[in-house]
């Protein structure tokens, strides 16, 4: 029996976190065994070194290259530990952030060259894709404006990647652009700058034509 994995893509502030748990709600109301996870995390480990990536004060140093590889040995741990038993299990996985993420902000905003990107991103991954990559779209300008109201709003928390210049950001948007062009069958864009509610709507006919039955997923 096989599982349904969604992944959940974007710039930030792009609405990701609000949406997973909104889709997660609707499909436990139907039945639906479903379990949400992040990148980089998901994992004890992943946790680690997520701090190490974005929250640590002592992370200022790291280069390009040693953030392509944590990345990817958090994503190798998730996916062994986490995502293949529970697709094997018949359930469906909600990730905010996978793969298509790396390409996007290691590969086109860090400038990294993209063959070694993907070749360090099949390692990590194997065969584990998804069947369903849901990537919510704002320009530059929304993005760095819900990015403003977060930080005005909340608990301070440092986030090493939210420092990074517009020109970066451009080219990580670019980057995400083109992942779609080039996966259309997989990677579906949703506008990002609706209401909660149609952006939840938009994501729910998309995601309804893929779900198994419920009696085939208990």
């Amino acid at each position: 029996m096989n599982g349904l994995f969604i992944t959940f893509e974007g710039t930030e502030g792009c609405g990701k976190s609000t949406q997973i748990t909104l889709l997660a709600e609707r499909l436990r109301k139907l039945g639906h065994p479903v379990h949400v996870t992040r990148e980089p995390g998901g994992t004890p480990i992943g946790e680690e070194i997520r701090h190490t990536l974005k929250h640590s004060k002592n992370n200022s140093a790291m280069t390009w290259e040693a953030e392509l590889l944590l990345m990817n040995a958090s994503r190798a741990q998730l996916v062994r530990e986490f995502i293949r038993p529970a697709l094997a299990r018949g359930e469906i996985i909600l990730s905010d952030r996978f793969y298509d993420s790396t390409t996007a902000y290691q590969g086109y905003g860090r400038q990294l060259e993209l063959p070694a990107v993907q070749g360090i991103i099949d390692l990590a991954v194997g065969d584990t894709r998804p069947d369903l990559t849901l990537l919510l779209t704002v320009s530059p300008e929304v993005s760095a404006a819900r990015l403003r109201s977060r930080q005005a709003t909340m608990p301070f928390v440092r986030d090493r990647f939210e420092e990074s210049d517009r020109a970066f950001f451009d080219r990580v948007l670019q980057g995400y652009e083109l992942i779609a062009l080039a996966e259309p069958w997989r990677v579906r864009k949703v506008d990002g700058t609706s209401t909660v509610e149609a952006i939840h709507d938009a994501i729910w006919r998309l995601v309804e034509k893929e779900l198994p039955p419920v009696a085939d997923t208990v």
